[in-house]
């Protein structure tokens, strides 16, 4: 296979293999960790988990994307990279112990939040820095290639100790007074001391920045991003074909996000005895496990319509798809309702976000995408961790709520109509 023989001669280069086996280990690392504190947040017996603490679990989860992935830039290019890696995972064992710690111990405070979040803000940063290291390790010619195979080794890498990090979970069930997770988290914290110790075989240098910025650039980097993303947003709304697609993924990603804050709940409360968490945590696994499905037949079939549907069409036909999965939800709160509910909403989220980029690429000139795309990740997220506020006003424990699932219905058929009527072609600029 191509790709194999493209890895093969990848780690040919020195520079190459230290900063996989450096990021892979922390990816790893990273699953792991996320996984023993959903375990925690989402289905741990011992402590309520309805609608708000599922809530306050997904700002824990995804605010770093939103808040701190558009500001990292500049950082990476302050500081050395390799030393970003290498503190930044140090620090990482710190705050992965002092949670674990804490739990385990019986505590249920701010410390554990504080130190989840900090866990997975300084993951942002140091992908970040990770990716800006690859040009400085690899020939100009091999840089599509590194690019390509890299980052996904590294999401496999998180898929893996997620699943490894679940059975963690399983296996702490005994161990002090708040029990879940914290074997896993004491795997996340060995596995970050490894990724540091990793990052220590590579110069200091090595990674770059050649020309670190000075704390005046810095600051000026920072107010052109500011400006940058004030600008992006005003040519989206003049071009306006990509500002309504991604006001429409938006209201997708929230409805999407309602729905799996009610899973998560079903799963816990409804489908499983509340005490018995390895019952919940395998219901939602199926969960996972259907959805799952419905992405990969939308990354199938949306690019075999492409020359027969237009992207506006499709990104119409994937609302009404998505109204047809929340009947199903609407009808029934059982374990088959969930997993047929979840895998058609699935293929209806995802099949017309990768409408939605093609809209967006399309309508954008050269000079204003990269600006265009970190304010999608930001409405993507801002959008799910805000249905998850709703949710918690919303939902009642359990988790379902027919009523709710008919509004969710008839907000999908409303977006649809809405878009359909919406302008197809973008407007032309003054030059």
């Amino acid at each position: 296979m191509s790709v194999l023989r493209d890895l093969r001669h990848l780690l040919r280069g020195a520079g190459f293999r230290k900063l996989a086996v450096t990021r892979l280990l922390s990816q790893f690392a990273d699953g792991v960790f996320q996984a023993g504190l959903a375990s925690l947040l989402f289905f741990d017996p011992t402590h309520q988990s309805g609608a708000p603490q599922i809530a306050l679990g997904f700002f824990l989860l995804l605010a770093p994307f939103t808040l701190v992935g558009p500001f990292v830039g500049p950082l990476v290019d302050r500081w050395h990279r390799q030393r970003i890696v290498l503190v930044g995972n140090l620090v990482r064992v710190a705050l992965t112990l002092l949670v674990g710690v804490t739990m385990a111990l019986g505590g249920w405070t701010g410390v554990v939040y504080a130190g989840a979040l900090g866990v997975l803000s300084l993951n942002r940063f140091l992908l970040a820095a990770l990716a800006a290291a690859i040009p400085r390790v690899v020939d100009d010619d091999d840089l599509l290639t590194a690019n390509a195979i890299l980052p996904t080794l590294g999401t496999l890498a998180a898929l893996v100790g997620g699943g490894i990090g679940v059975a963690l979970s399983r296996v702490g069930g005994n161990v002090g007074g708040d029990p879940r997770a914290v074997v896993a988290l004491g795997a996340a914290a060995a596995m970050f001391a490894a990724s540091s110790w990793t990052a220590t075989r590579i110069g200091r240098t090595e990674l770059g920045p050649v020309h670190p910025l000075d704390p005046g650039q810095l600051r000026e980097r920072f107010a052109d991003l500011a400006r940058g993303l004030r600008d992006g947003a005003r040519y989206l709304a003049r071009r306006v074909t990509p500002a309504q697609a991604l006001l429409v993924m938006a209201v997708q990603r929230f409805l999407y996000g309602l729905v799996f804050v009610a899973a998560i709940l079903i799963a816990r409360n409804v489908l499983a005895d509340p005490a018995d968490s390895d019952a919940g945590l395998a219901a939602f696994a199926g969960v996972l496990v259907f959805a799952g499905i419905g992405f990969g037949l939308a990354a199938i079939v949306t690019p075999t319509l492409g020359p027969l549907v237009s992207r506006h069409a499709w990104v119409v036909s994937c609302c009404v798809i998505g109204a047809a999965g929340q009947v199903v939800l609407a009808a029934s709160a059982s374990a088959v309702a969930l997993y047929i509910g979840a895998s058609v909403v699935s293929f209806a989220v995802q099949g017309g976000k990768i409408a939605v980029d093609t809209i967006v690429q399309r309508d954008t000139e050269d000079g204003v995408r990269g600006r265009a795309f970190i304010l999608y990740d930001m409405a993507y997220n801002v959008a799910f961790v805000s249905s998850a506020a709703v949710a918690a006003l919303i939902l009642p424990d359990s988790g379902y709520s027919r009523a709710v699932m008919v509004g969710l219905v008839v907000a999908y058929l409303v977006v649809a109509a809405l878009y359909a009527l919406a302008p197809k072609v973008p407007r032309p600029l003054a030059p």
